[in-house]
Protein backbone atom coordinates (compact mmCIF):
# COMPACT_ATOMS: atom_id res chain seq x y z
CA UNK A 1 0.00 0.00 0.00
CA UNK A 2 2.77 2.41 0.62
CA UNK A 3 4.39 1.75 -2.27
CA UNK A 4 1.22 2.57 -4.51
CA UNK A 5 0.83 5.41 -2.56
CA UNK A 6 4.34 6.87 -3.36
CA UNK A 7 3.31 5.58 -7.02
CA UNK A 8 0.64 7.95 -7.04
CA UNK A 9 2.12 11.13 -5.38
CA UNK A 10 5.13 10.41 -7.72
CA UNK A 11 2.58 10.56 -10.99
CA UNK A 12 0.30 13.58 -9.28
CA UNK A 13 3.72 15.65 -9.50
CA UNK A 14 4.93 14.78 -12.06
CA UNK A 15 1.44 15.45 -13.99
CA UNK A 16 1.24 18.88 -12.00
CA UNK A 17 4.45 19.88 -13.10
CA UNK A 18 4.18 19.07 -17.05
CA UNK A 19 0.81 20.92 -16.83
CA UNK A 20 2.92 24.37 -15.32
CA UNK A 21 5.21 23.37 -17.78
CA UNK A 22 2.54 23.25 -20.87
CA UNK A 23 0.91 26.15 -19.58
CA UNK A 24 4.08 28.33 -19.47
CA UNK A 25 4.84 27.47 -23.17
CA UNK A 26 1.55 28.68 -24.41
CA UNK A 27 1.04 31.60 -26.99
CA UNK A 28 0.18 34.95 -25.88
CA UNK A 29 -3.29 35.15 -28.17
CA UNK A 30 -5.28 37.86 -27.94
CA UNK A 31 -7.67 40.12 -29.43
CA UNK A 32 -7.72 44.11 -28.74
CA UNK A 33 -11.41 45.04 -28.14
CA UNK A 34 -11.30 48.89 -28.11
CA UNK A 35 -8.16 50.93 -27.91
CA UNK A 36 -8.18 54.68 -27.03
CA UNK A 37 -5.23 56.92 -26.87
CA UNK A 38 -5.75 60.18 -25.15
CA UNK A 39 -2.17 62.40 -26.34
CA UNK A 40 -2.06 65.99 -24.32
CA UNK A 41 0.54 68.39 -25.60
CA UNK A 42 1.06 70.47 -22.85
CA UNK A 43 1.87 74.51 -22.63
CA UNK A 44 5.66 73.37 -21.23
CA UNK A 45 6.14 71.55 -24.22
CA UNK A 46 5.92 67.87 -23.04
CA UNK A 47 3.48 65.29 -23.88
CA UNK A 48 1.64 63.23 -21.47
CA UNK A 49 -0.11 59.78 -22.61
CA UNK A 50 -3.47 58.06 -21.74
CA UNK A 51 -3.98 54.08 -23.22
CA UNK A 52 -7.02 52.02 -22.39
CA UNK A 53 -6.99 48.24 -23.95
CA UNK A 54 -10.00 46.18 -23.77
CA UNK A 55 -8.15 42.73 -24.04
CA UNK A 56 -10.18 39.38 -25.13
CA UNK A 57 -7.83 36.46 -24.29
CA UNK A 58 -8.38 33.67 -26.57
CA UNK A 59 -9.32 30.39 -25.51
CA UNK A 60 -6.40 27.98 -25.16
CA UNK A 61 -3.53 31.19 -24.85
CA UNK A 62 -1.34 32.03 -22.55
CA UNK A 63 -2.58 34.42 -19.25
CA UNK A 64 -1.60 38.20 -19.85
CA UNK A 65 0.48 38.75 -17.12
CA UNK A 66 2.38 41.37 -18.45
CA UNK A 67 1.18 44.37 -20.79
CA UNK A 68 4.82 45.94 -22.11
CA UNK A 69 4.49 49.68 -22.93
CA UNK A 70 6.98 51.06 -25.69
CA UNK A 71 7.85 55.32 -24.85
CA UNK A 72 8.76 57.93 -27.87
CA UNK A 73 12.20 58.09 -25.81
CA UNK A 74 14.17 57.66 -22.56
CA UNK A 75 12.76 60.98 -21.36
CA UNK A 76 9.36 59.53 -19.51
CA UNK A 77 9.50 60.78 -15.85
CA UNK A 78 8.85 57.35 -14.78
CA UNK A 79 7.62 58.78 -11.13
CA UNK A 80 4.25 59.71 -13.90
CA UNK A 81 3.39 56.56 -14.72
CA UNK A 82 0.44 54.61 -13.05
CA UNK A 83 -1.54 51.91 -14.41
CA UNK A 84 -4.59 49.83 -13.36
CA UNK A 85 -6.89 46.41 -14.80
CA UNK A 86 -10.32 47.09 -14.66
CA UNK A 87 -10.42 50.02 -12.00
CA UNK A 88 -8.08 48.16 -9.67
CA UNK A 89 -4.48 49.51 -9.70
CA UNK A 90 -1.36 47.62 -10.65
CA UNK A 91 2.74 47.88 -10.30
CA UNK A 92 4.78 49.07 -13.12
CA UNK A 93 8.09 48.07 -13.36
CA UNK A 94 11.09 49.03 -16.03
CA UNK A 95 13.23 46.14 -14.98
CA UNK A 96 10.46 44.11 -15.74
CA UNK A 97 10.40 45.41 -19.64
CA UNK A 98 11.09 43.31 -22.31
CA UNK A 99 10.58 44.83 -25.17
CA UNK A 100 13.35 46.95 -26.68
CA UNK A 101 14.33 50.66 -26.67
CA UNK A 102 12.91 52.27 -23.86
CA UNK A 103 9.31 51.58 -21.78
CA UNK A 104 8.08 49.80 -19.20
CA UNK A 105 5.89 46.87 -18.56
CA UNK A 106 2.76 46.51 -16.39
CA UNK A 107 3.00 43.96 -14.27
CA UNK A 108 -0.74 42.50 -13.95
CA UNK A 109 -0.27 40.55 -10.74
CA UNK A 110 -3.81 39.43 -9.33
CA UNK A 111 -5.30 41.68 -11.91
CA UNK A 112 -3.55 39.08 -14.96
CA UNK A 113 -6.67 37.98 -17.70
CA UNK A 114 -6.88 34.44 -17.89
CA UNK A 115 -7.77 32.45 -21.15
CA UNK A 116 -11.58 33.08 -22.24
CA UNK A 117 -11.82 36.45 -20.49
CA UNK A 118 -11.95 40.53 -20.85
CA UNK A 119 -10.55 42.70 -19.32
CA UNK A 120 -9.34 46.97 -19.26
CA UNK A 121 -6.08 47.85 -19.04
CA UNK A 122 -5.40 51.65 -18.20
CA UNK A 123 -2.17 53.20 -17.90
CA UNK A 124 -1.08 57.11 -17.61
CA UNK A 125 2.02 58.35 -17.95
CA UNK A 126 2.16 62.33 -17.31
CA UNK A 127 5.45 63.34 -17.97
CA UNK A 128 7.18 62.76 -21.66
CA UNK A 129 9.90 65.63 -22.93
CA UNK A 130 11.36 66.21 -26.35
CA UNK A 131 8.93 65.23 -28.28
CA UNK A 132 8.19 68.41 -30.60
CA UNK A 133 10.09 69.86 -33.73
CA UNK A 134 10.27 72.56 -35.89
CA UNK A 135 7.59 72.30 -38.78
CA UNK A 136 9.66 71.72 -41.78
CA UNK A 137 7.20 73.81 -43.76
CA UNK A 138 6.60 76.84 -41.68
CA UNK A 139 8.82 78.12 -39.53
CA UNK A 140 5.98 79.65 -37.25
CA UNK A 141 5.15 75.85 -36.54
CA UNK A 142 5.93 72.87 -34.08
CA UNK A 143 5.35 69.73 -35.44
CA UNK A 144 4.05 67.30 -33.04
CA UNK A 145 3.58 63.40 -34.62
CA UNK A 146 3.11 60.46 -32.52
CA UNK A 147 2.62 56.72 -33.55
CA UNK A 148 0.86 54.45 -30.33
CA UNK A 149 2.57 51.63 -29.03
CA UNK A 150 1.01 48.05 -31.11
CA UNK A 151 1.50 44.62 -30.77
CA UNK A 152 3.05 41.62 -32.82
CA UNK A 153 0.49 40.20 -35.22
CA UNK A 154 1.08 37.15 -34.44
CA UNK A 155 -0.39 37.40 -31.20
CA UNK A 156 -3.71 39.23 -32.55
CA UNK A 157 -6.53 38.38 -33.74
CA UNK A 158 -9.65 40.70 -34.87
CA UNK A 159 -9.84 43.99 -35.71
CA UNK A 160 -9.82 46.93 -33.15
CA UNK A 161 -12.21 50.00 -32.58
CA UNK A 162 -9.37 52.44 -32.43
CA UNK A 163 -10.11 56.05 -31.25
CA UNK A 164 -6.66 58.88 -31.05
CA UNK A 165 -7.48 61.87 -29.51
CA UNK A 166 -5.14 65.12 -29.75
CA UNK A 167 -5.46 67.37 -27.03
CA UNK A 168 -3.29 70.53 -28.57
CA UNK A 169 -1.89 73.08 -25.82
CA UNK A 170 -4.17 75.17 -23.65
CA UNK A 171 -5.61 78.44 -25.63
CA UNK A 172 -5.23 77.27 -29.36
CA UNK A 173 -7.40 79.10 -31.37
CA UNK A 174 -9.74 76.51 -33.49
CA UNK A 175 -8.57 77.89 -36.56
CA UNK A 176 -4.47 77.85 -35.91
CA UNK A 177 -3.67 74.24 -35.85
CA UNK A 178 -3.62 71.93 -38.79
CA UNK A 179 -3.56 68.22 -38.63
CA UNK A 180 -1.56 66.04 -40.76
CA UNK A 181 -2.45 63.09 -43.67
CA UNK A 182 -4.35 60.57 -41.27
CA UNK A 183 -2.96 56.66 -41.58
CA UNK A 184 -4.83 54.44 -43.81
CA UNK A 185 -8.22 53.38 -42.37
CA UNK A 186 -9.44 56.00 -40.77
CA UNK A 187 -11.10 59.53 -41.87
CA UNK A 188 -9.18 61.72 -44.02
CA UNK A 189 -10.17 64.86 -41.60
CA UNK A 190 -10.53 64.30 -38.05
CA UNK A 191 -13.34 65.85 -35.50
CA UNK A 192 -12.36 68.83 -34.30
CA UNK A 193 -13.68 69.54 -30.50
CA UNK A 194 -13.07 70.91 -27.16
CA UNK A 195 -12.07 68.94 -24.36
CA UNK A 196 -13.54 69.66 -20.96
CA UNK A 197 -10.41 72.14 -19.67
CA UNK A 198 -11.66 74.03 -23.61
CA UNK A 199 -8.37 72.90 -25.34
CA UNK A 200 -8.82 72.06 -28.93
CA UNK A 201 -9.27 68.68 -29.41
CA UNK A 202 -8.43 66.17 -32.97
CA UNK A 203 -10.21 62.85 -32.88
CA UNK A 204 -9.81 60.13 -35.60
CA UNK A 205 -11.56 56.99 -34.81
CA UNK A 206 -11.35 53.45 -36.88
CA UNK A 207 -14.01 50.90 -35.82
CA UNK A 208 -11.99 48.11 -37.83
CA UNK A 209 -8.25 49.09 -37.01
CA UNK A 210 -5.26 46.35 -36.72
CA UNK A 211 -3.67 46.23 -32.79
CA UNK A 212 -0.99 44.84 -34.95
CA UNK A 213 -0.74 48.02 -37.25
CA UNK A 214 1.91 51.08 -36.89
CA UNK A 215 -0.29 54.03 -36.82
CA UNK A 216 1.25 57.55 -37.13
CA UNK A 217 -0.96 60.56 -36.21
CA UNK A 218 0.09 64.44 -36.46
CA UNK A 219 -0.91 68.03 -36.33
CA UNK A 220 1.67 71.56 -36.17
CA UNK A 221 0.36 74.44 -33.98
CA UNK A 222 1.89 77.77 -33.94
CA UNK A 223 5.42 77.03 -31.47
CA UNK A 224 4.39 80.39 -29.63
CA UNK A 225 2.54 78.21 -27.26
CA UNK A 226 5.33 76.17 -25.73
CA UNK A 227 8.60 77.38 -24.87
CA UNK A 228 10.89 77.53 -27.36
CA UNK A 229 13.57 75.09 -25.61
CA UNK A 230 10.65 72.39 -25.64
CA UNK A 231 11.62 71.99 -29.40
CA UNK A 232 14.34 69.97 -30.33
CA UNK A 233 16.71 72.10 -32.98
CA UNK A 234 17.51 68.58 -34.47
CA UNK A 235 16.13 64.80 -34.14
CA UNK A 236 18.00 63.15 -31.04
CA UNK A 237 20.91 60.46 -31.38
CA UNK A 238 19.68 57.01 -29.88
CA UNK A 239 22.00 55.12 -27.90
CA UNK A 240 23.79 52.31 -30.07
CA UNK A 241 24.07 49.43 -27.99
CA UNK A 242 23.01 45.89 -27.90
CA UNK A 243 19.25 46.57 -26.98
CA UNK A 244 19.07 49.30 -29.50
CA UNK A 245 20.16 47.80 -31.65
CA UNK A 246 17.42 45.14 -30.95
CA UNK A 247 15.13 47.69 -30.90
CA UNK A 248 15.57 48.23 -34.47
CA UNK A 249 14.10 45.38 -35.41
CA UNK A 250 10.36 45.05 -35.43
CA UNK A 251 8.22 42.02 -36.57
CA UNK A 252 11.31 40.66 -38.11
CA UNK A 253 12.30 43.47 -40.95
CA UNK A 254 15.55 45.58 -39.78
CA UNK A 255 14.70 49.46 -39.77
CA UNK A 256 17.52 51.82 -40.81
CA UNK A 257 20.09 52.32 -37.86
CA UNK A 258 19.32 56.40 -37.88
CA UNK A 259 16.45 56.99 -40.96
CA UNK A 260 13.87 54.24 -39.35
CA UNK A 261 11.27 53.82 -40.78
CA UNK A 262 8.88 55.53 -38.45
CA UNK A 263 10.94 58.80 -39.38
CA UNK A 264 10.17 58.10 -43.31
CA UNK A 265 6.10 58.03 -42.08
CA UNK A 266 6.71 60.82 -40.14
CA UNK A 267 7.99 62.62 -43.45
CA UNK A 268 4.83 61.29 -45.62
CA UNK A 269 2.40 62.30 -43.06
CA UNK A 270 4.08 66.08 -42.85
CA UNK A 271 2.44 66.54 -46.44
CA UNK A 272 -0.42 68.54 -44.69
CA UNK A 273 -4.20 68.10 -46.73
CA UNK A 274 -4.40 71.67 -47.74
CA UNK A 275 -1.35 71.47 -50.36
CA UNK A 276 -2.51 70.40 -53.10
CA UNK A 277 0.29 71.71 -55.50
CA UNK A 278 2.50 68.83 -56.64
CA UNK A 279 5.87 68.62 -55.06
CA UNK A 280 7.68 69.62 -58.40
CA UNK A 281 6.67 72.88 -58.18
CA UNK A 282 8.30 73.87 -55.05
CA UNK A 283 11.50 72.80 -57.25
CA UNK A 284 12.86 76.31 -58.02
CA UNK A 285 13.78 77.60 -60.78
CA UNK A 286 14.69 80.90 -62.45
CA UNK A 287 12.81 84.36 -62.84
CA UNK A 288 9.14 85.32 -62.55
CA UNK A 289 6.09 83.95 -64.02
CA UNK A 290 4.66 86.54 -65.36
CA UNK A 291 1.30 86.84 -67.14
CA UNK A 292 -0.68 84.66 -63.97
CA UNK A 293 -4.75 85.67 -63.44
CA UNK A 294 -5.47 86.34 -59.92
CA UNK A 295 -7.40 82.90 -59.36
CA UNK A 296 -4.08 81.40 -60.94
CA UNK A 297 -1.95 83.02 -58.52
CA UNK A 298 -4.49 81.89 -55.63
CA UNK A 299 -3.79 78.58 -56.93
CA UNK A 300 -0.11 79.29 -56.79
CA UNK A 301 -0.10 80.22 -53.20
CA UNK A 302 -2.73 77.66 -52.23
CA UNK A 303 -5.32 79.38 -50.98
CA UNK A 304 -8.40 77.56 -49.81
CA UNK A 305 -10.07 75.92 -52.42
CA UNK A 306 -13.73 77.76 -51.92
CA UNK A 307 -11.99 81.06 -52.13
CA UNK A 308 -10.66 80.24 -55.37
CA UNK A 309 -13.91 78.91 -56.64
CA UNK A 310 -15.55 82.42 -55.17
CA UNK A 311 -13.12 84.27 -57.39
CA UNK A 312 -13.92 82.08 -60.04
CA UNK A 313 -17.84 82.99 -59.80
CA UNK A 314 -17.23 86.62 -59.49
CA UNK A 315 -15.24 86.23 -62.84
CA UNK A 316 -17.68 84.79 -64.62
CA UNK A 317 -20.14 87.13 -63.35
CA UNK A 318 -18.41 90.12 -64.17
CA UNK A 319 -17.82 88.69 -67.58
CA UNK A 320 -21.84 88.41 -67.81
CA UNK A 321 -21.26 84.90 -68.72
CA UNK A 322 -23.78 84.17 -65.64
CA UNK A 323 -25.49 85.17 -63.03
CA UNK A 324 -26.82 83.66 -59.87
CA UNK A 325 -30.85 82.75 -59.83
CA UNK A 326 -30.95 81.35 -56.58
CA UNK A 327 -28.20 81.00 -53.70
CA UNK A 328 -29.95 78.20 -51.69
CA UNK A 329 -29.47 75.84 -53.99
CA UNK A 330 -26.94 77.70 -55.61
CA UNK A 331 -28.24 78.02 -59.31
CA UNK A 332 -26.96 79.85 -61.75
CA UNK A 333 -28.01 81.38 -65.58
CA UNK A 334 -25.30 80.72 -67.89
CA UNK A 335 -24.91 82.74 -71.30
CA UNK A 336 -24.74 81.29 -74.57
CA UNK A 337 -22.93 81.52 -76.29
CA UNK A 338 -20.19 82.31 -74.11
CA UNK A 339 -18.61 85.91 -74.46
CA UNK A 340 -15.39 86.37 -75.48
CA UNK A 341 -12.26 85.87 -73.30
CA UNK A 342 -13.25 83.32 -70.85
CA UNK A 343 -10.30 81.34 -69.37
CA UNK A 344 -10.23 77.42 -69.91
CA UNK A 345 -10.77 76.91 -66.03
CA UNK A 346 -14.04 79.42 -66.30
CA UNK A 347 -15.22 78.06 -69.20
CA UNK A 348 -14.83 74.48 -67.37
CA UNK A 349 -16.12 75.66 -63.77
CA UNK A 350 -19.83 76.73 -66.44
CA UNK A 351 -19.68 73.97 -67.41
CA UNK A 352 -20.10 71.99 -64.50
CA UNK A 353 -22.80 74.39 -63.10
CA UNK A 354 -24.92 73.08 -66.23
CA UNK A 355 -25.55 70.20 -64.23
CA UNK A 356 -28.67 69.52 -62.62
CA UNK A 357 -27.63 66.95 -60.39
CA UNK A 358 -25.91 68.24 -56.88
CA UNK A 359 -23.64 65.19 -56.59
CA UNK A 360 -22.62 65.00 -60.23
CA UNK A 361 -21.95 68.74 -60.36
CA UNK A 362 -19.69 68.72 -56.99
CA UNK A 363 -17.45 65.52 -59.26
CA UNK A 364 -17.18 67.90 -62.38
CA UNK A 365 -16.42 70.80 -60.18
CA UNK A 366 -13.48 67.96 -58.79
CA UNK A 367 -12.01 67.01 -61.82
CA UNK A 368 -12.23 71.00 -63.07
CA UNK A 369 -10.12 71.96 -60.12
CA UNK A 370 -7.29 69.07 -60.38
CA UNK A 371 -7.22 70.02 -64.45
CA UNK A 372 -6.71 73.90 -62.90
CA UNK A 373 -4.01 72.53 -60.72
CA UNK A 374 -1.97 70.69 -63.22
CA UNK A 375 -2.79 73.56 -65.85
CA UNK A 376 -0.80 75.95 -62.99
CA UNK A 377 1.67 73.57 -62.25
CA UNK A 378 2.81 73.21 -66.20
CA UNK A 379 2.94 76.91 -66.24
CA UNK A 380 5.12 77.25 -63.59
CA UNK A 381 7.87 74.88 -65.07
CA UNK A 382 11.37 76.78 -65.21
CA UNK A 383 10.49 79.55 -63.06
CA UNK A 384 11.06 80.52 -59.29
CA UNK A 385 7.59 79.45 -56.95
CA UNK A 386 9.10 81.86 -54.19
CA UNK A 387 9.79 85.07 -56.71
CA UNK A 388 6.60 84.80 -58.48
CA UNK A 389 4.82 84.61 -54.97
CA UNK A 390 5.81 87.07 -54.21
CA UNK A 391 5.47 89.20 -57.44
CA UNK A 392 1.90 88.53 -57.49
CA UNK A 393 1.36 89.70 -53.42
CA UNK A 394 3.18 93.05 -54.68
CA UNK A 395 0.09 93.37 -57.08
CA UNK A 396 -2.44 92.49 -54.34
CA UNK A 397 -0.86 95.12 -51.78
CA UNK A 398 -0.90 97.77 -54.21
CA UNK A 399 -4.37 97.13 -55.29
CA UNK A 400 -5.16 97.69 -51.93
CA UNK A 401 -2.94 100.33 -51.57
CA UNK A 402 -4.88 102.38 -54.45
CA UNK A 403 -8.11 101.48 -52.80
CA UNK A 404 -7.68 102.73 -49.66
CA UNK A 405 -6.23 105.98 -50.85
CA UNK A 406 -9.32 106.93 -52.82
CA UNK A 407 -10.97 109.76 -51.62
CA UNK A 408 -14.33 109.19 -52.56
CA UNK A 409 -16.69 106.36 -52.07
CA UNK A 410 -17.47 106.68 -55.73
CA UNK A 411 -13.50 106.16 -56.43
CA UNK A 412 -12.96 103.72 -54.04
CA UNK A 413 -16.12 101.66 -55.74
CA UNK A 414 -14.38 101.76 -58.54
CA UNK A 415 -11.30 100.64 -57.61
CA UNK A 416 -12.23 97.87 -55.77
CA UNK A 417 -14.70 96.40 -58.78
CA UNK A 418 -11.26 96.90 -60.62
CA UNK A 419 -9.27 94.84 -58.48
CA UNK A 420 -11.75 92.23 -56.97
CA UNK A 421 -9.98 89.46 -57.25
CA UNK A 422 -6.01 90.42 -56.67
CA UNK A 423 -7.61 92.08 -53.35
CA UNK A 424 -8.56 88.38 -52.12
CA UNK A 425 -5.56 86.69 -52.44
CA UNK A 426 -5.18 88.78 -49.39
CA UNK A 427 -5.00 85.97 -46.24
CA UNK A 428 -6.21 88.82 -44.30
CA UNK A 429 -8.99 89.51 -47.03
CA UNK A 430 -11.90 89.47 -44.67
CA UNK A 431 -10.66 91.50 -41.83
CA UNK A 432 -9.42 93.97 -44.49
CA UNK A 433 -12.27 93.95 -46.16
CA UNK A 434 -14.73 95.27 -43.19
CA UNK A 435 -11.64 97.68 -42.25
CA UNK A 436 -11.36 99.42 -45.68
CA UNK A 437 -15.24 99.86 -46.01
CA UNK A 438 -16.29 101.60 -43.35
CA UNK A 439 -18.30 103.72 -45.11
CA UNK A 440 -20.58 103.72 -47.98
CA UNK A 441 -19.96 101.79 -51.27
CA UNK A 442 -21.70 102.35 -54.47
CA UNK A 443 -22.65 98.74 -55.68
CA UNK A 444 -21.03 97.20 -59.13
CA UNK A 445 -22.65 97.36 -62.15
CA UNK A 446 -22.77 93.36 -61.99
CA UNK A 447 -24.24 93.12 -58.53
CA UNK A 448 -27.75 92.41 -59.30
CA UNK A 449 -26.36 89.69 -61.25
CA UNK A 450 -24.63 88.16 -57.82
CA UNK A 451 -27.33 88.84 -55.18
CA UNK A 452 -31.10 87.83 -56.88
CA UNK A 453 -32.35 90.08 -54.09
CA UNK A 454 -30.93 93.22 -55.09
CA UNK A 455 -33.92 95.75 -56.61
CA UNK A 456 -32.40 99.04 -57.21
CA UNK A 457 -34.99 102.03 -57.03
CA UNK A 458 -35.82 104.36 -59.89
CA UNK A 459 -35.20 107.79 -57.26
CA UNK A 460 -32.16 109.43 -55.70
CA UNK A 461 -32.45 109.06 -51.58
CA UNK A 462 -30.92 111.63 -49.64
CA UNK A 463 -29.83 109.23 -46.94
CA UNK A 464 -26.08 108.98 -46.65
CA UNK A 465 -26.65 104.97 -46.39
CA UNK A 466 -29.70 104.13 -48.84
CA UNK A 467 -29.93 100.47 -48.73
CA UNK A 468 -30.89 98.86 -52.06
CA UNK A 469 -31.22 102.88 -53.78
CA UNK A 470 -29.74 104.32 -56.82
CA UNK A 471 -27.66 107.51 -56.87
CA UNK A 472 -26.94 110.19 -59.52
CA UNK A 473 -25.12 107.44 -61.71
CA UNK A 474 -27.81 104.98 -60.98
CA UNK A 475 -25.69 102.93 -59.00
CA UNK A 476 -27.35 101.74 -55.72
CA UNK A 477 -24.62 101.79 -52.59
CA UNK A 478 -24.69 99.77 -49.22
CA UNK A 479 -23.18 100.98 -45.97
CA UNK A 480 -19.59 99.65 -46.34
CA UNK A 481 -20.04 96.76 -43.39
CA UNK A 482 -23.48 95.53 -45.04
CA UNK A 483 -21.19 95.21 -48.18
CA UNK A 484 -18.48 93.85 -47.05
CA UNK A 485 -19.91 90.81 -45.01
CA UNK A 486 -22.11 89.80 -48.15
CA UNK A 487 -18.40 89.61 -49.72
CA UNK A 488 -16.89 87.62 -46.94
CA UNK A 489 -19.55 85.43 -46.32
CA UNK A 490 -20.36 84.97 -50.15
CA UNK A 491 -17.21 82.37 -50.16
CA UNK A 492 -18.27 81.01 -46.73
CA UNK A 493 -21.49 80.20 -48.83
CA UNK A 494 -20.37 79.04 -51.92
CA UNK A 495 -18.67 76.12 -49.88
CA UNK A 496 -21.95 75.01 -48.28
CA UNK A 497 -23.75 75.27 -51.26
CA UNK A 498 -21.38 73.61 -53.77
CA UNK A 499 -18.84 71.49 -52.54
CA UNK A 500 -19.85 70.57 -49.07
CA UNK A 501 -16.96 70.52 -46.45
CA UNK A 502 -13.81 72.33 -48.35
CA UNK A 503 -11.26 70.27 -46.11
CA UNK A 504 -12.76 67.24 -47.50
CA UNK A 505 -13.11 68.17 -51.12
CA UNK A 506 -9.19 69.66 -51.20
CA UNK A 507 -8.26 65.71 -49.87
CA UNK A 508 -9.85 65.08 -53.13
CA UNK A 509 -8.05 67.05 -54.94
CA UNK A 510 -4.62 66.80 -53.41
CA UNK A 511 -5.07 63.30 -53.79
CA UNK A 512 -4.74 63.47 -57.30
CA UNK A 513 -2.77 66.53 -57.86
CA UNK A 514 -0.38 65.78 -54.83
CA UNK A 515 -0.60 62.43 -53.76
CA UNK A 516 1.13 60.99 -50.72
CA UNK A 517 3.46 57.90 -50.89
CA UNK A 518 2.06 54.78 -49.68
CA UNK A 519 2.54 54.38 -46.07
CA UNK A 520 5.59 52.40 -44.69
CA UNK A 521 4.65 50.10 -41.99
CA UNK A 522 6.66 48.05 -39.19
CA UNK A 523 5.25 45.34 -37.28
CA UNK A 524 5.72 44.98 -33.55
CA UNK A 525 6.55 41.62 -31.47
CA UNK A 526 6.18 40.97 -27.47
CA UNK A 527 4.54 39.25 -25.20
CA UNK A 528 0.94 40.18 -24.23
CA UNK A 529 1.37 43.95 -25.08
CA UNK A 530 4.61 46.16 -27.23
CA UNK A 531 5.29 47.30 -30.49
CA UNK A 532 6.73 50.41 -31.60
CA UNK A 533 5.33 54.15 -30.30
CA UNK A 534 6.89 56.84 -31.16
CA UNK A 535 6.94 61.02 -30.91
CA UNK A 536 9.32 62.61 -33.39
CA UNK A 537 9.64 65.27 -36.67
CA UNK A 538 9.75 64.73 -39.92
CA UNK A 539 13.17 64.46 -40.72
CA UNK A 540 16.06 62.42 -39.60
CA UNK A 541 14.09 60.87 -36.38
CA UNK A 542 14.76 57.30 -35.44
CA UNK A 543 11.81 55.74 -32.74
CA UNK A 544 12.56 52.90 -30.78
CA UNK A 545 10.46 50.15 -30.60
CA UNK A 546 9.12 48.15 -27.77
CA UNK A 547 8.34 44.73 -27.14
CA UNK A 548 10.19 41.06 -26.76
CA UNK A 549 8.71 38.32 -26.07
CA UNK A 550 8.58 36.43 -22.30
Amino acid sequence: MKRILISLFVFILAFAVTASASARDLPYYFQVEKQVVNVFWNSDGSMSLDYRWTFVNQTGSHVIDFVDVGMPNYNFDMSTVKADVDGVPVDVSTGEYQGGGSGFAIVMGGQSIPASRKGTVHVYVGKITGVLYPDDEDEAYASAVFAPTYFGSEYVTGDTDFTMIYHLPPNIKPEEPKWHPAPSGFPSEPTAAYDDQNRVTYTWRSPTAKASEYYLFGSSFPRTYVPAEAILVKPVEPWIDEDTITSLCCGGFFVFMFIGMPAISAVQAKKRKMQYLPPKVSIEGHGIKRGLTAVESAILMEQPLDKVLTMILFGVIKKDAAKVVTRDPLKLEIASPFPEKLHEYEKDFLAAFKEEDARMRSRVIQDMMIKFVKSVSEKMKGFSRKETIDYYKSIMERAWQQIEAADTPEVKSQKYEEALEWTMLDRDYDDRTRRTFSGPIFMPHWWGHYDPTYRPASTVSSSPFPTNLPTSTSRGSLPGADFAAQMVTGVQTFSQKTIGNVNTFTEKITGKTNPPPPPSRSGGSGRSGGGCACACACAGCACACAGGGR
